[in-house]
Formats: C-alpha cells, sequence, structure tokens
C-alpha cells in the first residue's frame, strides 16, 4: 500500500531469501534451513541482498525496506551503506500483542504457483485451499507455523526490540497501533508519514 503510494518499490528481506530458496541458488540452498526455524540469516548475506536491490534502478528515487534491519548491526550496516543517500528518513513500528501476531502468521496460506498470499480469518480464497487467481494449491509455508512464528518472536525481542531505542534515539522511529483493520492501521501509517508521501496520498480511499 505504501509503495503503490509513494511510487517506490517495497523492498522485502524475506520475499529476497524466499526467492533465493525457491529458484535453489547457492545462497538459498545456505539460507533455506534457517528460514524453517525462524532463526536470523547471517547479517552480511542478508545486507549483500539489500544491497544489490537497493542498487536497482527503480530504487533510485526512494524505497520501503520491510522486515530489515532486524538486529543494531544490520543497522549499522545499513547506515554505512546508505550514508551516501541521504539515510532512512522514518521508521515505522508496527506493534501488536504477541498472541495476534502469532494468529495473522500462522493464518497466512500461499500459492505454490504464483504465490499469492491469503487468510484463513481475514482473507480467505473462495474456494478452501484453491488459488483465486490460478488454481494453485494453498500451503502453509514452514515459516508461518505457530512453532516457528513463537520462535521468531523470542528471536525479535532478544534481537530486532532494541532498535525501536537506536531508531528512536536518532528521531525517525514512529510507532504505529497495528491493532484493528486494515484500513485503520494504513491511515495511521500515512499520518506517521506526513510530508514524505504525495499530498494526496491516502484521500481517495
Amino acid at each position: 500500500m505504501l509503495s503503490e503510494l509513494a511510487g517506490i518499490p517495497q523492498v522485502a528481506s524475506g520475499d529476497l531469501l524466499r526467492a533465493a530458496v525457491r529458484e535453489k541458488t547457492p545462497l538459498g540452498q545456505e539460507v533455506g534451513s534457517i528460514l524453517e526455524s525462524g532463526d536470523l540469516v547471517p547479517d552480511k548475506t542478508v545486507v549483500k541482498l539489500i544491497e544489490e536491490r537497493l542498487n536497482a534502478p527503480d530504487a533510485r528515487k526512494g524505497f520501503i525496506l520491510d522486515g530489515f534491519p532486524r538486529s543494531l548491526s544490520q543497522a549499522e550496516l545499513l547506515d554505512a551503506m546508505l550514508s551516501q543517500r541521504g539515510g532512512i528518513d522514518r521508521v515505522l513500528a508496527i506493534m501488536a500483542p504477541d498472541e495476534e501476531i502469532v494468529k495473522r502468521i500462522s493464518g497466512r496460506r500461499t500459492c505454490r504457483n504464483c504465490q499469492a498470499m491469503y487468510h484463513v480469518a481475514f482473507e480467505p480464497p473462495a474456494k478452501p485451499g484453491l488459488c483465486d487467481k490460478c488454481g494453485g494449491e494453498l500451503y502453509l509455508r514452514d515459516d508461518d507455523a505457530e512453532k516457528t512464528v513463537r520462535h521468531r518472536l523470542e528471536v525479535y525481542n532478544a534481537n530486532t526490540r532494541p532498535l525501536l531505542d537506536y531508531y528512536g534515539n536518532a528521531g525517525t522511529l514512529s510507532r504505529i497501533d497495528g491493532v484493528g483493520s486494515a484500513k485503520q492501521v494504513e491511515e495511521r501509517m500515512i499520518e506517521a508519514l506526513d510530508g514524505l508521501l504525495p499530498a494526496n496520498a491516502g484521500k481517495s480511499k
């Protein structure tokens, strides 16, 4: 949604890593088991992927990082990477209770063919187990399984939560209440990005 409003690409570290696994690249073979367990992929590996993506032509006017950085060391590497590009304008931390997060993530279902995503409670397909777009089989990814999600929350609290202080001290952090409808959360994000989006962003929705 933000990518569309701002006219800049969304760069999701998880998508980049899963694509490498799906394509069975050397990197994909290296990180596949790490993603399944819910642990963090080594910093150098993720940063290399991110840097390559940010050097693409469509990211020259800006970008939205999704799922990166996940640790203080990654944040410091990112700062160094972006030192010639002006750094990060704004950091949005969408906050929600752990049980809400488990419910949201473990309910995801992904199409094996086109990778379209659904949710058993919030956005179910027209026919259970089948993709509306291509008719492919929907499945639960290993990294969306409840056990893995709960482990990821433990990893988050140990490694990623300190970033709230890091970006808070830098003056770039906005905490967003993530409880409510998608529309409500969208409006909160747009408000937090005041001045960074086109003047009419979100007004026609």
